[in-house]
């Protein structure tokens, strides 16, 4: 009874609190999965995506949800934004019920505090409108300025940290790049002050160069405004380095949930070792010797022990039945990293994955690339420097040393220019000054 009584308050919640729950160990928690169920379509042609999930995300971390194609990864982060229904269980937010019907209210304070930033940027920008259109829609929506300078100040700050200028306002997504899109997709979700974001392989659709800057300005926001990300990917080897605790996937089963370093030492689940093993290698030699570790789902025997998620120790949590249970147990308290990649050639030897990138491609923890995000290789660099070339040079040697590359590039061709004109004009004027006094 008093159960049904504590379900009836919480469904006459209409707004969130302050902060969440805390756990046993001391963190808030900000959103929470209990036994999320999501299917699509009825009858016989029902397809369940998404079986008994569960996991918490604590408030200022990255988790990172990873998985093959089509294995329920878009479909939680589209549950967390009310798109998806859930068919069975709930999905908490700061301990506020926020899956199914939910009052008005309360239902505007989870779309302004939870924000989605999606795969393609082509796709999720409204063709139609202007950048300035785009960024201000939820601040139009929620009212969340003061005034129309207010706005206009808002929007300029927000399109200013994400790397564009405030001239690209005026602009329409197909005149951007991928990349810009993106970022134009990240600033109007940051713009709405949000404390967690789903960011649905915000990457996948992006040039490898392009990827590590979008990352920067992710992990920016995240030091700079405390914003807490659900993560969706499918490729480890970026996971690894920008996320606090990871989650595998597989066919709508949460199969692995650990630390993100104790993830990629101690891969329980197969299913986590196959996806490790598909991480490609830097060196090329290695890489054509690699044996991948394919996962096999007939090697479990679910007929008579079902399976559940377990917390083995060391915050690490497998999917299995007692026995498989049993076995991760053991391995784990042996205390022996795996290893999930081997080498077919003897001769060839490679360490664990993160001793082969033990200087990752994509560099530490706080930023990805030491590459500013201002460094644009702007057309009046050239002009500037084209016009006082002296100047252009002492810019141009200033932005190298501080890394703008492309500024540089771009002082350094226009006092190039500047010289060579005015070289040229130098020695026309001494041409027509020794004709005339001959």
């Amino acid at each position: 009874m008093a159960k049904n009584n504590d379900q009836g308050k919480q469904k006459r919640v209409a707004h969130l609190p302050e902060h969440g729950p805390i756990d046993k160990t001391g963190r808030e928690v900000l959103l929470s999965l209990k036994n999320v169920d999501i299917t699509f379509g009825k009858g016989d042609h029902a397809v369940r995506a998404v079986k008994n999930a569960s996991f918490d995300i604590y408030k200022g971390e990255t988790f990172s949800l990873v998985g093959e194609s089509g294995s329920g990864k878009t479909t939680i982060g589209r549950a967390v934004i009310r798109v998806n229904p859930c068919a069975a269980g709930d999905i908490y937010y700061k301990g506020i019920k926020i899956s199914g019907k939910i009052p008005r209210s309360l239902d505007r304070e989870v779309i302004r505090n939870i924000q989605m930033v999606f795969q393609d940027p082509a796709a999720s920008l409204n063709e139609r409108a202007t950048v300035d259109y785009i960024v201000s829609e939820g601040l139009y929506n929620f009212k969340l300025f003061e005034n129309e300078e207010d706005r206009v100040r808002k929007v300029e700050t927000m399109i200013e940290e994400v790397g564009l200028l405030p001239e690209h306002l005026t602009r329409y997504p197909h005149e951007f790049s991928g990349g810009q899109r993106q970022r134009i997709g990240i600033a109007r979700a940051m713009v709405m002050e949000p404390e967690l974001v789903v960011a649905d392989e915000p990457i996948s659709a992006l040039d490898v160069s392009i990827r590590a800057q979008v990352l920067n300005l992710l992990k920016k926001f995240q030091k700079e405004r405390d914003v807490t990300y659900l993560f969706i990917a499918h490729d480890l080897s970026i996971v690894r380095f920008i996320s606090d605790r990871i989650g595998v996937i597989y066919k709508g089963d949460i199969v692995e949930i650990a630390d993100a370093e104790e993830l990629f030492d101690y891969p329980l689940h197969p299913y986590t070792r196959s996806l490790i093993s598909a991480i490609p290698i830097p060196d090329p030699q290695l890489e054509k010797h690699k044996v991948l570790f394919t996962y096999d789902p007939s090697v479990h025997d679910y007929s008579e022990d079902k399976p559940e998620l377990v917390e083995i120790g060391h915050n690490h949590f497998v999917y299995g039945n007692a026995k498989e249970i049993e076995g991760y147990k053991a391995i784990r308290e042996k205390g022996v990293p795996l290893k999930s990649i081997t080498i077919a050639d003897p001769d060839a030897v490679v360490e664990e994955p993160e001793e082969q990138e033990s200087e990752p491609v994509l560099g530490g923890s706080d930023f990805i690339l030491d590459t500013p995000i201002h460094d644009t290789g702007s057309k009046w660099y050239t002009f500037g420097s084209f016009l006082l070339p002296v100047v252009g040079l002492i810019a141009g040697w200033i932005f190298k040393r501080k890394k703008h590359i492309r500024n540089y590039k771009a002082c350094k061709r226009g006092a190039i220019a500047g010289l060579l004109t005015l070289g040229a004009v130098v020695a026309l004027f001494l041409l027509l000054l020794l004709r005339a006094l001959l």
